[in-house]
């Protein structure tokens, strides 16, 4: 390209709503962390500024695990040292991020280093692909990944030891470690006269000693006791994966030394191959893992069941290679098993990834769009100089465009969002009644010419409160009801009912509302393609079965549900209890429970 704008596009953008504020986050992100914009080529000094008073703005809208979460995701190259060096002044778990996140040069980090906080020089002490130069900087500077060794306890038990330490003492009298090997001790001298104090010292001890503490109470936890009753009974543990050695009859004779005393001994061939059916599978010659010894072939990604000990019976995946002795004797197997997962965990990670995958490709897809705006509005408004109406007309329609498939995109990341769990609904408080009757106010003038609209049968000052937020809601009700308002043919009237649904330990508010006649004749309502004939009414880009499956996704998130009964479509949300809601659910309540008695004594 002839020049890059793609900063200064991204800074035009108006970002409302928190997707929005962590999609420009990321976009400057994405464009702050190449090296290029850096370094070569002409330099917009005073657009990277404002680009770092854009992004310290948006990080004050964001949390911190946001941004930091944002940081780690892979898909985009973080090699510039002035952006490490802007966000390691950030809050701890950003700047940690940054900073384990970071593909420096060795000239980079040289420079970079010395100008970090002292706070965030310690997070480069849990990386261990720095190159050579740069580890002895961060020796230099004190930083260091290791405590210190333990002090002297033999100083006072020999007169040997005390000849010894007698040199060390007075060379360094504030310091005990003269027990140390003589390189040690060396280093630790060097580390003092650098200005290491003796806060800092201690701290390297307890963290020392925690470290020994730990390595002895797994040690403690290994080794056999009697049941004298002095500790309690630890939890059992189930483990995730092992592992192991087999002969060449197909029995575990090594194993991990944690797992190794309860399945040493087991024989693979007669284990069966899954826990649903055990009686079908044990003990037959025609396994997968039978015929794999049979024909000495690796075998991968076989489903076995295991049982005996608690922590290890259960459904395993095996992964092995046959093994040969130096004469070419077959030995047996080599391999590992590791827990399989269960079918809801693998579903919802599947899920997971199909999101982040779409939530990527949105975003690449936002920036040339993003621009192709940018360009009409600039044609449109004549900013560059004048340009003809015709032009002008058709860059206003190019612009308008980009504004609705810009809000497409923000849909596709919101159902992503809403259905994978990362996103949910704030609670608060709103009037569902006084939202619906202005909702369909909005919508009747558009219908009135086709003798089409839907009608709310409730009394003027009723209210109902849902457990809510109140954008959230009234997003979710025009979603739901303006997708049934552009599915109305000609002349088809429909009435909609509003009411509390209280008892059996449950308070939802429930809309139902009869489905117009081209959504009836669908088996999939939310796979549904209807659109408004006339295009006044705008549920969404993608028509009326998207909008109704965001609309599903929005009320499942807020606690509620929207689903089809036959010919009907209800949407129910959880009623805001505890807060007074007399006039609403519960005036509703008791004129529902009025009329039932009236019609019982008549």
């Amino acid at each position: 390209m002839f020049f890059d704008d793609r900063l200064a596009t991204v800074l035009r953008q108006r970002a409302t709503g928190e997707a929005g504020l962590r999609t420009q986050y990321r976009q400057l992100l994405d464009l702050l962390g190449k090296d290029r914009l850096h370094r070569g080529g002409r330099r917009d000094h005073s657009l990277i500024a404002a680009a770092w008073l854009k992004m310290d703005a948006l990080a004050e809208a964001i949390p911190a695990d946001k941004r930091a979460r944002m940081i780690r995701e892979p898909g985009w190259r973080f090699r510039s040292a002035d952006l490490a060096a802007h966000l390691a002044d950030d809050e701890p778990e950003v700047a940690a991020a940054a900073l384990s996140r970071a593909e420096l040069s060795s000239e980079d980090w040289s420079a970079l280093i010395p100008r970090l906080p002292v706070r965030a020089r310690g997070f480069l002490r849990l990386r261990r692909d720095m190159p050579v130069d740069v580890e002895a900087l961060l020796d230099r500077l004190g930083i260091h990944d290791r405590g210190l060794p333990r002090p002297e306890q033999a100083e006072a038990a020999t007169p040997t030891a005390q000849h010894d330490a007698a040199p060390a003492s007075r060379a360094s009298p504030a310091k005990p470690w003269s027990a140390a090997p003589p390189r040690k001790a060396a280093r630790n001298r060097d580390r003092d006269e650098t200005g290491r104090s003796e806060i800092s010292a201690l701290v390297e001890r307890i963290a020392q000693f925690r470290r020994e503490r730990s390595e002895n109470r797994i040690d403690a936890e290994l080794s056999p006791r009697l049941p004298l009753g002095e500790v309690a009974d630890r939890a059992e543990q189930r483990v995730s994966s092992f592992g192991f050695v087999a002969d060449a009859g197909g029995r575990i004779t090594w194993a991990s030394n944690d797992v190794a005393a309860m399945v040493i001994g087991i024989r693979l061939l007669s284990a069966p191959l899954s826990s649903a059916q055990p009686e079908e599978s044990a003990g037959r010659d025609d396994t997968v893992i039978a015929r794999a010894y049979a024909r000495r072939q690796p075998i991968s990604g076989t489903p076995i069941c295991l049982e005996g000990a608690e922590a290890i019976t259960g459904d395993w995946i095996l992964d092995a290679q046959p093994s040969f002795s130096p004469e070419g004797h077959f030995t047996g197997y080599a391999g590992r098993l590791r827990r399989s997962l269960a079918p809801a965990a693998f579903a919802g990670r599947h899920e997971a990834r199909e999101a982040d995958r779409i939530r990527q490709l949105l975003h690449e897809l936002r920036t040339p769009v993003t621009a192709v705006q940018g360009y009409a509005e600039v044609i449109q408004q004549q900013l560059f100089g004048p340009a003809p109406n015709e032009y002008r007309a058709l860059a206003a329609a190019i612009a308008a465009d980009a504004a609705r498939i810009l809000a497409g995109f923000d849909e596709l990341d919101r159902l992503a969002l809403l259905e994978t769990g990362a996103l949910a609904i704030e609670p608060g408080e709103a009037d569902l009644t006084q939202i619906v009757r202005r909702t369909l106010d909005q919508l009747c003038p558009v219908l009135e010419p086709r003798d089409a609209g839907i009608a709310l049968a409730l009394p003027p000052d009723s209210s109902l409160l849902v457990a809510s937020d109140h954008d959230d809601a009234e997003a979710l009700l025009w979603r739901l009801l303006a997708s049934l308002a552009a599915a109305c043919a000609k002349g088809e009237r429909l009435q909609a009912h509003l009411e509390p649904l209280v008892g059996n330990g449950t308070a939802l508010a429930r809309l139902s509302c009869p489905l117009p006649a081209v959504l009836a004749r669908e088996d999939d309502m939310f796979a549904a393609t209807a659109r408004a004939a006339d295009g006044v009414i705008n549920a969404g880009l993608f028509g009326a079965g998207f909008a109704l499956r965001l609309a599903r996704a929005e009320a499942r998130a807020a606690g509620g549900n929207l689903d089809r009964d036959a010919a009907q479509i209800v949407l129910t949300l959880p009623l805001l209890t505890g807060h007074g809601n007399h006039s609403g659910s519960e005036s509703l309540q008791l004129r529902r429970d009025d009329q039932q008695k009236q019609g019982a004594e008549t």
